[in-house]
């Protein structure tokens, strides 16, 4: 198939060329852009059956709160010291100087003894806001804020900063701006710098800018089209990583492609004739490495968490949208150009003697029981990691600690319990009729007596509890004692509080709690279900893939098996350093997942490469380990090239400066380097060599069979 697809390429350069800019043109002229279904709200991404979301559809129907965001002053002295009168008074008229300012979308403007510190050192001044938290509207309102409180204040011994949800969105938003800038340049640098040293050639370098350029202004509009067509939200860190994947997988395949090309070249075929059998060859491999991404990207569609539902569609269109350019508009491109594609170098025209990768294959073959030993070592040490692994849900940390809602919450934290920025709220319903304030006053005091909980948010008449305009839902907001995302907070909303909520209800009532906390209590629910399902089924696609492309049961095996433990070792050496050298708390909760989907989707890339490889040199008539040899030989290079590129472009992500990125960008940079050069390049090739013929049982694709036109130069009997 592949044969024939490369002959209608090759022959026919500019029709193909010409209808991939005609289909650029439509699709960046009519497709809606991707900003316009992203997201940052991981609490959007739950599913109703879920506590918080029950209790926040409660919290809409009886307070209207579902569509109110807010903007929290925090003002203190400059010198740390308790507020005096006069500073209190100034920020009195701040609060009245907002109030009165006509400010689009500010509801209302509360501040007053309520507000202050219980250290008389921090007082509050709360703006609501009319709308969702993303809202561009808001965003707008809250530099208006700024600009206000910052006149209010000058000439005074105060300091303020601007928190909260929107504050924290447009912060968060200039960060994931800024990543994305410098992430994109970084990865094109990368990428230029890497292919210049390998192929010696600026056009085989920018080869790969052109044409995952050309698919990156394809591929956005796609992914919104389907987003609106089918009503999903977007994460907003999928663009970022779009771009690292599309320049990532898409170098990757063009590297296959041109090893391949520059191989037949040195066999002596002429130009197109070695490009139609490069592409013969490395179609199929690239087909059934996209395969596996696509099959790993979808598994997530499995996930009840929706923030994990986003990434899979978004990034499998990308990458189906790479492989259909990586055999069809690059072979048209590499058709026109030719040889040249190399130029200025000569390295085409000859085949190197006594290179790294020939002494690495022959010592693979005389000796694949070491290797396997050495290569399946160095993954389980790194893997052993995992020992001190956490997670981590706190999403303020993902924002530089130089911002503004950054500085915010640092000062709210000289005077107030660490949770008071989102206070945990239970509200309670009665079954008929109206709440007995008596009651809900002595509920309040039972969950105030949870350890943990560090006390009771008065509502706006001085009360415990806060009625609806009927009576019959109140809210009781609880502070707790540890961050509201630590994972304690988490544990103890999910637990005792919950549990105290539910059995100290009044009687006739029925309580939900609800509030930040208790979302990311239920996003952690969600995410270890989701871990459970995806990855085995991700892993079992896989394999199928892997066996109707080998014919082989036992091969798919032990590959998926390299993969897994790719996967602990690549998060064993993530914990390592961010958790142990970077004294963090833990990683990312998103880590493990779209660790392990990379891994093992854009790992599997290399093993098919090789094990394809493997399959080849042994048809033509190599004895296992002699097969091994070759491999490591021919299909060396070229992994060991894509793998240095790809690791390099999820390596610029640590240049991001949010944690988040960072954490991704080294782990899987990581992983890629592990999976290249551990796993592909040795493990596999040993262990195929010690299993011999088994490893392609039943199929036994293995078999030798004669070598097609132009390759019988390369037949090397065992």
């Amino acid at each position: 198939m592949f044969e024939r697809l490369g002959r209608l390429v090759v022959h026919n350069p500019w029709k193909v060329i010409a209808g991939w800019v005609l289909v650029t043109i439509a699709i960046v002229a009519f497709a809606p852009t991707l900003a316009d279904v992203t997201t940052r709200d991981q609490a959007n991404f739950l599913p109703a059956d879920y506590e918080s979301v029950q209790a926040g559809e409660l919290a809409e129907q009886s307070f209207g709160r579902a569509d109110q965001a807010s903007a929290t002053i925090v003002v203190k002295r400059q010198d740390s010291q308790t507020l005096t009168d006069a500073d209190r008074t100034a920020i009195g008229d701040l609060g009245e100087d907002l109030d009165g300012a006509g400010i689009d979308r500010v509801t209302a403007v509360l501040t007053g003894d309520q507000f202050l510190a219980p250290n008389k050192k921090v007082q509050l001044v709360t703006v609501g806001l009319e709308g969702l938290g993303d809202d561009p509207e808001l965003v707008e309102a809250v530099k208006e804020i700024r600009e206000r409180a910052t006149d209010a204040l000058g000439g005074t011994d105060l300091e303020y900063a601007v928190t909260g949800d929107v504050a924290m969105f447009a912060d968060n938003a200039d960060a994931f701006d800024t990543a994305l800038v410098i992430v994109g340049a970084a990865t094109i640098v990368l990428i230029i710098g890497l292919l210049l040293v390998i192929y010696r050639s600026p056009v085989a370098a920018l080869l790969p800018i052109v044409t995952v350029g050309l698919v990156s202004a394809i591929a956005p509009g796609l992914v919104a089209w389907l987003a609106q067509a089918f009503d999903f939200q977007v994460d907003q860190s999928v663009q970022i990583v779009m771009t690292i994947v599309l320049y990532g997988v898409g170098t990757d395949y063009i590297v296959f492609l041109l090893f391949r090309y520059r191989e037949r070249l040195r066999a002596g075929d002429d130009p197109k004739t070695a490009l139609v059998a490069a592409l013969a060859r490395v179609g199929e491999v690239i087909t059934s490495a996209a395969a596996a991404i696509v099959i790993a990207f979808m598994a997530l569609l499995l996930a009840v968490f929706g923030a994990f539902t986003s990434f899979g569609p978004g990034l499998s269109i990308a990458v189906v949208v790479m492989a259909i350019a990586a055999v069809t508009l690059v072979p048209a491109v590499v058709s026109l150009v030719g040889p040249k594609v190399f130029w200025p170098s000569k390295s085409w025209q000859r085949t190197p003697k006594g290179t790294l990768f020939q002494r690495l294959g022959k010592f693979t073959g005389r000796r694949p029981g070491v290797v396997a030993v050495a290569s399946g070592g160095v993954m389980v040490v790194l893997a052993l990691g995992m020992f001190g692994f956490n997670t981590d849900y706190d999403q303020t940390g993902q924002l530089p600690g130089d911002t503004e809602s950054a500085r915010g919450l640092e000062f709210m934290a000289t005077g107030f319990p660490a949770g008071a920025l989102n206070p945990t709220s239970v509200y309670v319903k009665a079954d008929s009729g109206t709440l007995d304030e008596q009651a809900l006053a002595t509920y309040a005091q039972e969950l105030q007596e949870v350890p943990g909980v560090g006390g009771v948010m008065p509502g706006p008449t001085g009360q415990p509890a806060t009625l609806s305009e009927d009576g019959n839902v109140a809210r009781i907001d609880l502070l707790l004692d540890s961050s509201p995302y630590a994972n304690s907070s988490l544990d103890l909303v999910d637990g005792p509080l919950r549990d105290v909520a539910h059995s100290r209800a009044p009687a006739g009532t029925t309580a939900k709690v609800g509030g930040l906390t208790s979302a990311f209590a239920d996003i952690r629910d969600a995410n270890n279900r989701d871990l459970w399902v995806i990855f085995p089924v991700a892993g079992v696609l896989i394999a199928l893939v892997l066996g109707l492309l080998l014919r082989s049961l036992v091969a798919p095996l032990y590959l998926m098996l390299a993969v897994v433990v790719g996967f602990f070792s690549t998060m064993g050496a993530t914990v390592l350093v961010f958790q142990g050298i970077g004294d963090r708390p833990g990683v990312s909760f998103m880590l493990p997942m779209l660790v392990y989907l990379f891994v093992v989707a854009i790992g599997t890339d290399y093993n098919i490469l090789m094990i394809a490889r493997l399959r080849e040199e042994a048809k033509l008539g190599n004895d296992p380990r002699k097969a091994a040899d070759l491999a490591v030989e021919h299909g060396g290079p070229s992994v060991g090239a894509a793998g240095v590129i790809l690791a390099g472009t999820f390596a610029s992500m640590l240049l991001a400066g949010v944690s988040f990125l960072m954490e991704m960008g080294f782990a899987v940079s990581v992983g890629i380097l592990i999976a290249a050069f551990v796993m592909s390049m040795f493990l596999v090739p040993s262990l195929t060599a010690l299993l011999g013929h088994a490893a392609w049982w039943p199929g036994h694709g293995d078999r030798a069979t004669v070598p097609p036109p132009g390759e019988r130069d390369r037949v090397t009997v065992g």
